[in-house]
């Protein structure tokens, strides 16, 4: 029986693009050279300068016969307006919108779309944690406000990303996504293969609460044998997380964290995080708080795996949102994955447990009150299942 997950594929093509000013200029490049078909699925976009650009290309690209797909979330797409939305469909853009807000849907309404990809011609695609935003990306802009990565890929890969997308549209309208020849063919996560040039894996979560995301996370963790290092703005991980966080450091891996300093999106998921701070220091894991600018990169590296894209992995994105992350065992990708998480945790400030003993008493209570608050919402949730 074919099952929901994705195998290994090798032969692909992968470049790390670092910043809006990088990525942005690159997609709207494959974006003007789609001959048949653009799809794009984000969480985040608004007006602003970096959206209309974007929606310039999209129309453009529709007007040569293209065939534009996008899918919004219908949460993060509140901040577009009703003249870049008519400017799409008057173009002729198929326009969905995942779980749109609704008062009679209660808790549904937090369940959100929180991947971000682009693919083009089902030759090359785009994959990452950015949306479209000023914060992300201006022209003529540089550095961004935001710190993000997106990958480009090329190859065998690119097709699994495409069915993803088109069995997410067809989900937005009820129907019977994937046919079962077309499923991605495993019942059970696949073994890590040997690095390989070009060796990659899509690792996605949905709303069934298909995890596979996770569980390659957590297995990579507790086998690791040298380092483990991951970058999250929204650090709220899941007790599997933290228990393989904690045995890792306490056998000898180099275990290191870069999170999000003061400057965030979110004062209060930061607190909450904080509170797991004090045990992990003293199993050996070293935090780093990013400081120059909001830190929104998801990435991790494990020896030499690496897992990048939209998920923060923490249990309020494995909770409720649609996400999907790229996997490679790829030696040169795998260098430009651990020179941007290095020169991240060089640029920002460690936190050790002197200091975080000695922190003003208005921080300790910020973090206990927020801390309180994550705690009391999930066991509530939990209840409801």
């Amino acid at each position: 029986m074919m099952g929901p997950i994705f195998p290994w594929r090798s032969g692909n093509r992968f470049a790390l693009l670092i910043d809006g000013p990088c990525f942005f200029p690159a997609m709207l490049e494959a974006i003007a050279a789609a001959e048949r078909e653009v799809v794009l699925e984000l969480y985040l976009i608004e007006d602003g300068r970096c959206s209309e650009v974007l929606v310039d290309a999209l129309v453009t690209a529709a007007s040569r016969g293209a065939e534009v797909r996008c899918l919004f979330d219908g949460f993060g797409a509140l901040g577009l307006g009703r003249a870049l939305r008519q400017r799409l469909e008057s173009a002729g853009v198929q326009l969905r919108y995942y779980n749109p807000l609704s008062w009679r849907r209660g808790l549904r309404n937090l369940y959100r779309d929180h991947r971000k990809l682009l693919v083009v011609d089902r030759r090359l695609a785009f994959v990452g944690g950015t949306g479209s935003t000023d914060d992300f990306w201006q022209p003529d802009e540089e550095p961004s406000r935001w710190h993000e990565v997106m990958v480009s890929i090329a190859g065998p890969l690119v097709a699994h990303w495409q069915l993803l997308f088109d069995y997410q549209w067809l989900a937005c309208v009820s129907r019977r996504p994937w046919k079962p020849e077309e499923a991605p063919g495993l019942a059970h996560l696949p073994p890590l293969p040997p690095s390989g040039e070009g060796m990659g894996r899509l690792a996605y979560a949905d709303a069934r609460q298909h995890k596979d995301i996770v569980q390659s996370l957590v297995r990579s963790i507790r086998r690791a044998k040298h380092r483990v290092w991951l970058a999250t703005p929204y650090f709220l991980p899941s007790w599997k997380v933290r228990r393989a966080l904690l045995h890792a450091a306490r056998r000898g891996v180099d275990v290191q964290l870069l999170l999000t300093s003061r400057n965030t999106d979110h004062k209060p998921v930061r607190y909450a995080g904080q509170r797991y701070y004090p045990r992990l220091l003293r199993a050996g894991v070293r935090i780093h708080e990013h400081g120059p600018r909001f830190l929104h990169l998801k990435m991790v590296l494990v020896d030499d795996w690496v897992s990048v894209g939209s998920c923060n992995f923490d249990h309020w994105n494995l909770r409720f949102n649609l996400e999907a992350n790229l996997e490679t065992l790829d030696a040169e990708f795998t260098a430009a994955a651990a020179a941007c998480l290095q020169a991240g945790m060089t640029s920002a400030q460690e936190i050790s447990l002197e200091a975080w003993r000695a922190r003003p008493l208005r921080k300790r209570i910020r973090q206990r009150l927020w801390g309180w608050l994550d705690r009391m919402v999930v066991n509530l949730l939990d209840r409801r299942r």
